[in-house]
Parts: structure tokens; sequence; C-alpha cells
């Protein structure tokens, strides 16, 4: 697919400000949604939606297709009388600044069934009929979610493979048995969701009619400890107790003498392949009904990926083995037509990767921050990019711009002074502004390098297991200046949203 010049901001909604400890849906939503219009922006990038599991994670989601009802906005609810407003009355005193998950995700939830208990006594007929819409349209995942995180409650959020032998084999006396046995949970569970995407598609609406798209995020491989496991064991190599033999990871490099193991089960791909890819392409339909970009993570392994033996303790021992490569992609392309995918094509990147991405089309992924320790060819140097890639100054699994200055070696410092004729003063606008004037169709840098913050603002940590995901964008941030600085740059480089065009010319900074 052929993408138009364009920019944005990375920005996940769980850092949205707002009263209720975590970014949500709602009103703060929109007004972000305002700032990007008036910047001049066209692309808003977030990262995965799904309800997050072990660590926080978005990464590391319960579902491949269910949305977080975390991000469900009270204050919505209120507007659409889903809730009273005295259900609201004893808010607890959150953070502003960081989102402390424990005591956040006991509060919504408790708020989440309040609002479940008056749908079901005082929603109206339109509202019980969208709800009953949903649940028809969605039905090929959210039966099998709904009753997984029922049953998964029912045991005290222990793993599926630790459920008694016939729920966690899914024997079909046990599952009719559990849908009886936890009737009003399942549905619990399927009226979160579908609060979710009703507050999910409002908000998207609404970026639409302000000419913002939005760029969605694919993690390559799913949590084990996930309904889509759970309810597809066939798909992915396990043992007779639904415990990987196979995990995911990458080899020991540069930075990881151990190499990094991640642990999420493999895909059997010669069962995908037998069943044409019909699993894979629900999920990128389902994703592309949320989103309208895709960035799909750890593009390599789908050319080749590391096998680690699920016994192991860290990723030293595995071994190369080939991905589904072009027939997965022909798959989806013939099921979805074009396919509005980035490739993110970071690491050690072989040539029969590149010839994957260049074999259809695909933009891959630039990152500025990469560019200065490798001399005149470095690749991440803007002077060597195509223009089918996406630039980025940093990504969540990065420094922040101003951050990395701080950390990197003075060596380092000096290249980039030089390359871009700057002091160093102003790193964070240095980088955003090398990133715009590139050729690169899009242009993208996190939030926090606009604030010009350091890495206390660092959205995550690879290899720590807890302590991410936190950072919350501080309130009264999105000013006026903030956003002519901004529209500048998209007005200069020819990035500006298309409804933003017809604007008079603004002053320089």
């Amino acid at each position: 697919m052929k993408f138009e010049r364009s920019s944005g901001i990375l920005l996940h909604p769980t850092s949205l400000p707002g009263q209720y400890g975590i970014g949500d849906l709602g009103r703060q939503a929109h007004l972000w949604i305002d700032f990007l219009a008036e910047a001049g922006c066209s692309l808003w990038q977030v990262l995965p939606l799904g309800p997050t599991g072990y660590g926080d994670s978005p990464y590391q989601c319960f579902s491949a297709f269910a949305g977080n009802p975390y991000l469900i906005s009270p204050e919505t609810l209120l507007v659409e009388d889903l809730l009273h407003p005295d259900d609201l009355v004893e808010l607890p005193k959150f953070s502003r600044e960081r989102v402390d998950f424990g005591p956040v995700i006991s509060w919504k939830l408790n708020v989440l069934d309040r609002s479940f208990l008056r749908f079901q006594h005082l929603a109206s007929a339109k509202m019980r009929q969208a709800y009953l819409s949903f649940q028809s349209q969605n039905k090929g995942w959210l039966d099998d979610f709904a009753l997984f995180m029922a049953i998964k409650e029912a045991h005290g959020g222990n793993p599926w493979p630790t459920w008694e032998a016939p729920l966690r084999d899914r024997q079909p006396q046990a599952l009719a048995e559990a849908r009886q046995k936890f009737e009003f949970a399942i549905q619990r569970q399927v009226y979160r969701q579908f609060l979710f995407f009703h507050q999910w598609q409002t908000l998207r609406d609404y970026a639409h009619e302000n000419g913002i798209q939005i760029i969605g995020d694919i993690p390559i491989f799913v949590a084990h400890d996930s309904a889509d496991v759970w309810a597809n064991p066939g798909l992915f190599y396990l043992d007779r107790q639904g415990k990987p033999t196979v995990v995911a990871g990458v080899p020991p490099d540069y930075f990881s003498p151990t190499g990094q193991l991640w642990g999420n089960p493999l895909y059997r791909w010669d069962v995908h392949q037998s069943a044409g890819y019909q699993w894979w392409i629900e999920r990128m339909r389902a994703v592309l009904n949320l989103v309208d970009i895709v960035r799909l993570d750890h593009f390599r392994g789908f050319a080749g990926y590391w096998e680690v033996p699920g016994s192991a303790k860290t990723a030293e021992k595995g071994r190369w083995v080939p991905g589904p490569g072009k027939d997965f992609l022909r798959a989806l392309k013939s099921s979805l037509g074009e396919l509005p995918i980035i490739a993110e094509d970071l690491g050690v990147i072989t040539p029969d990767v590149v010839d994957l991405r260049d074999s259809f089309d695909l933009p891959g992924m630039k990152i500025l921050q990469f560019a200065f320790a490798g001399g005149p060819k470095d690749p991440f140097l803007p002077h060597h990019y195509p223009v089918n890639c996406v630039v980025y100054t940093g990504t969540h699994d990065n420094d922040t711009a101003r951050g990395w200055y701080e950390r990197v070696e003075e060596e380092e410092k000096s290249v980039y002074r030089r390359y871009l004729a700057r002091d160093g003063s102003n790193v964070a606008w240095d980088l955003i502004r090398a990133s715009w004037a590139s050729v690169a169709v899009f242009s993208l840098a996190p939030m926090q390098d606009f604030l010009n913050l350091g890495n206390e603002a660092r959205m995550n940590y690879p290899g720590n297991p807890s302590g991410n995901w936190t950072w919350r964008m501080p309130e009264g941030v999105l000013t006026n200046a903030l956003s002519k600085r901004i529209f500048d740059l998209n007005y200069l480089y020819s990035r500006l949203n298309s409804i933003k065009v017809e604007q008079i010319e603004p002053e320089g900074e």
C-alpha cells in the first residue's frame, strides 16, 4: 500500500492525563486528537490495545482479539447513563504522573462491575440492541475469551495449564458446565468488551473526522497464558499438559550475552498453512477493525525465528528455524487486499528478511538514535533512507532522545553534533527536525521527545520484568505554543495533515 508523506506522535492511551489513575478513551483522548490535528499531524501511533496480563505489558495480552478494559472511560459511562454519579464518589488519590496498575485495576474493575449491574437493570433498548449486535458480530473470538477469563477468575488468576484437566483440555462437557456455572461472570466479560469497542470506535471516528489515521501494533507472538493458545492449542508447539515444548527469543548478541528469552509459545506454521492461515487472517482483520495501519512487530520472525527449548533458562541454546515467509503474506493479501503494514525490521536483518519486506513493498523502520555510532555509512543516517520507510527519533523500547544523549559516550555525541550541525543544547528537537526533514514517508516521535523529557519518562526497558509502561503525560502540556511549533515543522517539510493544508503559512519559531 502506498502511503502519503505525513507525520505523527507515539503515545499509548494509558499515558493520557486524567484523574482516574490511567489514561482512557474519554475526553482527554478526544482532546489529544484535537491537538494532533491542530499540530498538522496525520498519524497517532499506539501500542497493542489488548487486555494486559503479566507485567502489565501490552505485548503480553490475555487475547490477541480483545480490548483492554482498563482503558474504558468512567466519564463517558456517566454521560451515557451507564454509571451513576455516586459510583465515582469514592475516588482514590491516584498518581497523575505514573500508572500504579494494582490499585487502578482493582478500582476500575469495581466501577465496570457497577456499570454492568446498571446496564442489566436500566439500559435503553438501543443500548441493549447494540450489546447484542456486538456479541453476535464478534462471536468467533468473544465466546472463548469471555469463558477463558471467567474460568481464570474462578481459579484466582492462575494460568490455564494449571486448571483441572477437563477445563485445561477443553473437554466439551466441562466447557458446557463452566458456561452454565459462570454465566454471570461470562456476561460481565462480554460487557467490558462491548464498552471498550464502543468507546474506541467513537474515538476512531473522531480521529478520522480530523484527518488522523491510527497506527496500531501486532506482536508476532501471543502470550502463553491467553485465550488464543487455550482455545487453539493445535496451532502451537505444546505438550499434553499445555506447556510449550519450544519458545520464542533472540540469540546472544553484543547487548545481551545470554540472549533474550521471551517465553512465548511458537507457532506450528505447517498447521497454520494447511488451514490457509485462517487464524492469522482473522487476527489481522480484527486489528484492522481497530486501526488504519499496523506495525508488524519482530517482522524478521516471519522469515526466520530463534527457537529455544521450552525448559531453557536462557536463550543461549537455540536454533534458527525458517518462518512462513512469502506464502504467509500472500495469504493475508489475498484475503484482506493491500496490506497497510509497517515492517518492524530492527535488529540483525539478513537478506531473506529484506527480500520478504521488499517483495511486498512494505516500509521498514529507521531509528535516528541508532545513527551516530557507526560512521557515515550507518544505514540509520538520513542520507541513506529510502522514501518507503518510517523514521522514529526512538520508540517505546528506547531511551528518550534527551536520555539517549545523556547516556552515550562523547564520540557518539560528537557525531550527532557534527552531522546535524547542532551544539547539543536541544537534542530532542534536533532529532525531531532531522526526522521530519528526511525523505522517509512517515516521521514519528514519542510524545516524551516533544516535551524534551529524560529517561525518567522512558516507557519500557526490554528485559525488565516490572516497572514498565507506567509513564503518563503531565496535564497542561498540550499548549498552543507546542502545537504551533509542530505545525511549523509539518508545514516546512511537507508533512501537513490534509485538513490543515489550506491554513495560513505559520510564523517561524
